[in-house]
């Protein structure tokens, strides 16, 4: 029996659920969109949406379950939500961070963090930075965070550097 994943993240979209949810696929390996459901007749007063159109969009990006929902134009996708992606080298995360950046908000690129076209916010981090930015000797770990608040894209050998003295 499969195991349930309790908690599952719902990205509000106007009409690009399954766009995004393609896109998203395409970016991450073992990847898929699960299930698309389309909105009926019933509620259409409430939802206003066409009957056939897409309402929501089950995918998995690298195991992780997520839902896209096109719930219109009321809410938008800002910072105060935003999906990491672990990293163990560079060419990972060069890679995550062209595809995911292409034709988004390049103002909102800093940190580590980047908007794509959809309106989501990512972080890319290299899977060290938990361990850098708490190392126990206050010295190293504020190095990290001076280096870190320079960079857009995150750099791990930079990092390290930093971290070295």
């Amino acid at each position: 029996m499969p195991t349930i994943q309790k908690i599952i993240p719902c990205l509000w979209f106007d009409n690009q659920a399954e766009e995004a949810a393609k896109f998203y696929v395409s970016i991450f390996e073992r990847s898929r969109i699960v299930l698309v459901s389309h909105y009926g007749t019933e509620g259409q007063a409430e939802h206003g949406r066409k009957p056939g159109s897409v309402m929501t969009v089950q995918l998995e990006l690298d195991g992780q379950q997520l839902t896209a929902l096109n719930g219109g134009p009321h809410f938008k996708l800002n910072e105060a939500i935003s999906l990491q992606v672990m990293c163990e080298t560079q060419s990972e995360i060069d890679r995550y961070w062209s595809q995911l950046s292409a034709g988004g908000d390049e103002k909102a690129q800093q940190c580590g963090w980047l908007k794509d076209r959809f309106g989501l916010s990512w972080q890319i981090v290299p899977a060290l930075l938990p361990a850098l930015v708490s190392d126990p000797d206050k010295a190293k770990a504020g190095r990290v965070i001076k280096a870190i608040m320079k960079m857009k894209k995150l750099d791990i050998s930079a990092l390290k550097q930093a971290h070295a003295g």
